[in-house]
């Protein structure tokens, strides 16, 4: 093994090494670059190899630096920084052929790993490109005479055997089933970051509201889709609270709720399919109001009796399903059980709140909801995503000092308002809205359409849905992109007349319908 190819392995062992080096935080990135850079340095100059000592005191430092940053070594997130971090140092003590050949086959795996974070289009093509340059340094290894001017016979070598492989791969790829396993649905906890809702809510912890472009799910109606202010998604509902804390309930508390009754809809079943991109949990997102699982073609999945639907198994992975909804519906009568849980509040929490409701005594429970909203249309409350921090009793901060906050502050303290008056009121979080990709008729539903809104029970429609965010008036909405969420389905960035905006968003909008024609395919 000649200096010539430890090179070439170098060069092609870069491309594959940055994207996992760009993912680490950036100490550790650091780390790695380093350790590349050292390695290339000795080949370069020809300095000497570091001693058995050094090289094992840096093994053990680089392993205990993944678990102090990532709290273990298992999942992908670790799994894949570790990994990176040994081929660095495996670098260092790279001598013989043996230890190249083994160099290489990590850098093989590591192209596969590249795989968990992306499995887009331009990801296959710099995958492929590594792949390509990782032959050609293999077949250079094992030519001892090999020199940098032989690259060329090298590449077109590398690039004959990889054709020869593709009918090979067409025909795996078309007969062979794709099998959910452990190597593409790593139960990990990277993934639990993805989503841009969870399962709980912590009013006023968060004082500034990041905004993902990250696909959440894309949507396909079998006809024209509902109207933007019926593009409701449902995900978890929240029933618990301490005063800040909302939870949703635990499965033995759903056992104990009413079993999924029956309900009254008008007009037609609204039929889609749904591509849901992996966000780690069991959640399944549907237009509100999900119909039966009878009613449905889907993967397996059961509705619990706050309609919610929950996956069989976490979704770690890309799935398509199909999915049928009402958006006029009647949910009927509700159980004691339900009222019980939609009435709960801490006993000491937020005593102004508490104190304004008792002055709407008297006011049937649509009065109460006409009066909480029109407080919220008239009064200076602003929709902001940077928001003052919230302490001790947030719902009153909010309504009485702060007056600004997004849909998890509005939503949070509505609720709260109609459990203080005695009107059932939960939680409901998912995507609003959603941007149409006139390309392909997709509706791209983004991590930056995550939305919470409140469920009522009123005796003459059931448990109706109430979005108090949708009160504040549009001179009042300090964040742009929002003013339109739930007035229209075309993209915000569209502005009409600049031709450079429609441009791009053109562009955009191909290169997206490119992508999802892969992923469905």
């Amino acid at each position: 093994m000649n200096r010539a190819s430890r090179l070439m392995l170098l060069f092609a062992l870069a491309p594959i090494l940055a994207p996992h080096l760009w993912r680490m935080p950036v100490w550790l990135g650091l780390v790695g670059l380093l350790l590349f850079a050292w390695r290339a340095a000795i080949d370069w100059r020809g300095l000497p190899l570091p001693g058995k000592w050094l090289r094992t005191a840096l093994t053990l430092l680089a392993f205990g630096a993944v678990l102090i940053t990532y709290k273990s070594i298992a999942g992908r997130d670790p799994g894949a920084a570790l990994l990176t971090l040994m081929l660095c140092l495996k670098l260092l003590e790279m001598r013989s052929l043996r230890d190249a050949s083994l160099v290489i086959y990590i850098g093989y795996f590591l192209v596969a790993v590249g795989l968990l974070f992306s499995q887009s289009i331009a990801t296959g093509m710099a995958l492929f490109l590594v792949i390509f340059l990782l032959t050609a340094a293999l077949m250079a290894l094992h030519q001892p005479d090999t020199e940098l001017r032989d690259y060329r016979r090298h590449l077109r070598l590398s690039g004959g055997l990889l054709l020869q492989s593709l009918p090979i791969m067409l025909v795996l790829f078309l007969l062979f089933p794709r099998i959910p396993g452990p190597l593409w649905g790593m139960p990990n906890e990277g993934l639990s970051g993805l989503t841009g809702i969870s399962d709980t809510l912590f009013m006023g912890g968060i004082t500034e509201l990041a905004d993902s472009e990250a696909i959440a799910f894309r949507a396909q109606f079998d006809g024209e889709p509902p109207p933007p202010g019926k593009l409701y998604w449902r995900g978890p509902v929240l029933w618990h609270t301490d005063g800040q804390l909302w939870k949703p309930l635990d499965a033995t508390q759903l056992r104990d709720l009413r079993p999924l009754a029956p309900y009254e809809v008008e007009g037609k079943a609204v039929g889609y399919t749904i591509t849901l991109e992996p966000h780690g949990r069991r959640w399944l997102f549907a237009l509100d109001l999900p119909a039966r699982p009878r009613e449905s073609i889907s993967v397996g999945h059961r509705a619990t009796p706050d309609y919610q639907l929950h996956s069989e198994r976490f979704v770690n992975e890309r799935i398509r399903y199909r999915m049928r909804s009402y958006t006029d519906y009647d949910t009927g009568l509700i159980s004691l059980w339900e009222a019980r849980l939609g009435t709960q509040l801490p006993p000491n929490a937020n005593p102004r709140t508490r104190a304004l409701v008792k002055q709407w005594h008297g006011l049937s429970d649509t009065q109460v909801v006409s009066r909480a909203l029109a407080m919220f249309r008239e009064q200076p409350f602003y929709y902001t995503r940077t928001p003052p921090a919230l302490e001790h009793n947030p719902v009153d901060e909010f309504l009485f000092e702060s007056r600004q906050g997004f849909c998890e502050h509005y939503a949070a303290a509505f609720v709260t308002l109609m459990r203080a008056a005695g009107v059932p009121a939960r939680i409901v979080t998912g995507y609003q809205g959603g941007s149409l990709n006139e390309v392909d008729g997709f509706l791209l539903v983004r991590q930056s359409d995550a939305h919470a809104w409140a469920e009522v029970w009123l005796d003459e429609s059931g448990w109706t849905r109430i979005d108090p965010t949708a009160a504040i008036p549009p001179e009042r909405v300090l964040y742009t992109p929002d003013q339109n969420r739930f007035d229209s389905v075309i993209d915000r960035e569209m502005i009409a007349g600049q031709w450079l905006a429609e441009t791009l968003l053109g562009l955009r909008q191909n290169w997206d319908a490119i992508n999802n024609a892969w992923h469905q395919w």
